[in-house]
């Protein structure tokens, strides 16, 4: 893996972009109808132009979605092969999500709220490599307990962490949008 290709730095934004429900609603019907341009989103989705361009550029710039020009209008489609290699397995997970299941966007924004911040990220990689106090956390990581325990709270929620005795563990991620989150989470 190259470092462009490394999602790590970039892990917490591509979360950011994903976890907003409108931007959840293009991607499924890009998913269900490909090729359609910022107007027809916006009219399918009953949003402003601007909003509608504004996101499909943010899930663009994230890899998620392919724009290709044809005279003045910008058609997009979610990314197959053109994504990188890091982010193809939640490109395709996040596809399947759509392909399955009638509205599975309320699921995928509570699991990308997860890692939408880079110290939850980087609790997550700690929690993997073993069962972490929230001092040693707090320790290892240069945060406030407070913040540590907000962000424990958050990735328990979630079900990407649980507390056992008194420490806290990495969770063997359930369904496949989750464990591709948790495998670029962790790498």
């Amino acid at each position: 893996m190259t470092s462009t290709d490394s999602p790590l730095p970039t892990l917490w934004r591509t979360c950011r972009v994903i976890a907003n429900r409108k931007r959840l609603q293009i991607f499924g019907c890009l998913v269900r109808q490909p090729d359609q341009t910022v107007s027809a989103i916006a009219r399918r989705l009953q949003l402003p132009l601007p909003v509608a361009s504004q996101y499909l550029r943010a899930l663009e710039a994230r890899r998620l979605l392919t724009a290709r020009r044809v005279g003045c209008r910008v058609y997009y489609r979610v990314s197959a092969s053109e994504a990188p290699p890091a982010i193809q397995p939640l490109v395709s997970a996040l596809r399947r999500a759509f392909q399955r299941s009638p509205n599975p966007v309320e699921s995928i924004f509570k699991l990308a709220t997860a890692f939408t911040h880079p110290r939850r990220v980087a609790i997550y990689q700690a929690l993997e490599r073993g069962a972490r106090t929230t001092e040693e956390l707090q320790a290892s990581l240069r945060m406030s307990r407070l913040a540590a325990v907000r962000h424990l709270a958050k990735l328990q929620a979630r079900k990407f962490a649980k507390a056992r005795d008194d420490a806290y563990v990495a969770v063997a991620a359930q369904g496949e949008v989750a464990r591709a989150l948790s495998r670029l989470a962790g790498a």
